[in-house]
């Protein structure tokens, strides 16, 4: 079973407009709304692609049964801590697309979300606790300020035996949280090409500059690193030290929300069916991409085609 960690969901209102008053009553032309958060978007295109996965996190208020009750519509799992909403419920953020010119120019408006207590916290270890060699956890996104800042660490702690192999832990963050995961040696890392950049502290342009520094942190604990590079494909450097370029995928990028949790989904897929790196970073970039050239998640339709070019 994959398992994935969402600390702060959303339900994530898009509205488009022929153009946005401040001031001034409003109206939108088309709306649309997803279920937001990194670990969530890994466990949609998990499901979408046949793989058993549960979706481990906080939900609070009537927003957070939302969610909830569509992911389980869609067939997806749910194991999460429901909070008694006297500190906040399950945010909404609202993303307004209006007219500016030829273009959209897109407005963001993120909520808070609810206060996550220690108890709460103790009940997500408590279900982390129960997995089993043959698990995996994905852990991604921001840690809310209610939170301990290392919460990452608590939980890596606790699945490691010392050499990374317990319980397999997909790693997808930014900064302090993502170095400091890596003493624990999680699965897989997989910073874009500019949080490459800040990680090292250093411009990273080439391909050979890129190889170089997904092998630093290599040499900092992590077994797997990908490095998705947008446009321009992506880069991985093995736990067995073999480097693989993946080249980037025809299409029109309309859509880079969730773009990099499709490609981690992708490959989680690749790699527990075929057990071979080359092909798992094959699927994660085209999962990756369809996402990309579409106004949602992909679909296995187009991930399928996209395996195909």
């Amino acid at each position: 079973m994959i398992y994935t960690v969402t600390f702060n969901p959303a339900i994530d209102y898009v509205v488009y407009m022929d153009g946005l008053e401040v001031g001034e009553t409003n109206r939108t032309i088309r709306e649309e709304y997803y279920f937001g958060g990194k670990g969530i978007n890994v466990s949609w295109i998990l499901n979408e692609l046949g793989v058993d996965t549960t979706a481990l996190g906080f939900i609070s208020g009537f927003t957070g049964a939302a969610i909830e009750n569509g992911l389980l519509h869609r067939g997806i799992r749910t194991a999460f801590i429901e909070l008694d909403g006297s500190e906040g419920i399950t945010r909404i953020n609202m993303k307004i697309k209006s007219k500016e010119g030829e273009g959209l120019k897109e407005t963001e408006i993120n909520g808070q979300g609810p206060k996550i207590t220690k108890e709460a916290l103790d009940l997500l270890f408590a279900r982390i606790d129960t997995l089993g060699p043959d698990d995996m956890l994905v852990i991604s996104g921001s840690v809310p300020s209610s939170m301990p800042a290392d919460t990452y660490e608590q939980i890596l702690s606790r699945l490691s035996d010392g050499d990374g192999t317990r319980i397999p832990v997909v790693v997808d963050a930014i900064k302090d949280l993502l170095l400091k995961s890596l003493p624990y040696k999680p699965f897989l890392i997989k910073p874009n090409n500019g949080e490459l950049e800040e990680l090292l502290g250093k411009p990273m342009r080439t391909t050979e500059e890129i190889i170089e520094g997904a092998k630093e942190l290599r040499k900092r604990g992590a077994r797997n690193v990908i490095v998705s590079r947008g446009g321009d494909g992506s880069v991985m450097v093995t736990e067995n030290d073999e480097v693989y370029v993946e080249g980037p995928s025809p299409g029109k990028v309309i859509n880079t929300v969730g773009a990099g949790d499709s490609m981690v989904a992708g490959f989680i897929t690749g790699y527990i069916n075929k057990h071979d790196y080359q092909y798992a970073l094959k699927l994660g970039a085209a999962a990756g991409s369809a996402t990309a050239c579409s106004p949602g998640l992909g679909t296995r339709e187009e991930i399928e085609r996209r395996m195909e070019l």
